[in-house]
């Protein structure tokens, strides 16, 4: 097993202190190899780490699969603070429902124009944690503030272990 590390920074200063160090480099990628090539570059090198990072998070976690989520999300959940804004729609032993109307993370990545960045660095580990909960916990989600949509829609569904 492996040592318990827990991150106590908050989640957007870890994520501002990623971003100044990834713009450098995603800048000359993108001179050399041009948007496109330097994006899939990026979701290559970034994605497989990244869901390997909260992997890991719920692989320290005891319990069945549901209980694991849960874990992660009390760990993970402190960390985001109040730089989320969520309104609960379903909150039950069958769904989570509840949409994101403000988002401090997509607000940061929009203000330095890469919400490309902010999907691969943010929007894409609610989906790694819902790995997590398989295959118990599914995650739909259609609209995310990050693309421009006016809120950000998470549909939580929970089958029966």
């Amino acid at each position: 097993m492996k040592e318990e590390y827990r991150n106590d920074t908050p989640l957007l200063e870890e994520i501002k202190t990623q971003t100044k160090i990834l713009l450098p480099i995603i800048k000359v990628l993108r001179e050399e190899f041009g948007d496109e090539k330097a994006s899939l570059i990026i979701k290559k090198a970034l994605c497989p780490h990244i869901r390997e990072v909260y992997l890991e998070i719920g692989e320290r976690k005891t319990g069945k699969p549901f209980e694991k989520w849960n874990k992660t999300w009390d760990e993970i959940r402190p960390r985001i603070g109040d730089n989320v804004e969520r309104e609960i729609i379903v909150n039950d032993n069958m769904k989570k429902e509840y949409n994101v109307k403000k988002c401090k993370f997509a607000e940061y990545f929009k203000e330095i124009n890469e919400p490309e960045l902010g999907k691969i660095l943010m929007c894409d580990f609610d989906y790694y944690v819902a790995e997590i909960g398989k295959p118990v916990v599914e995650l739909i989600r259609t609209k995310t503030l990050m693309d421009g949509d006016d809120q950000c829609d998470f549909r939580y569904t929970f089958k029966s272990e």
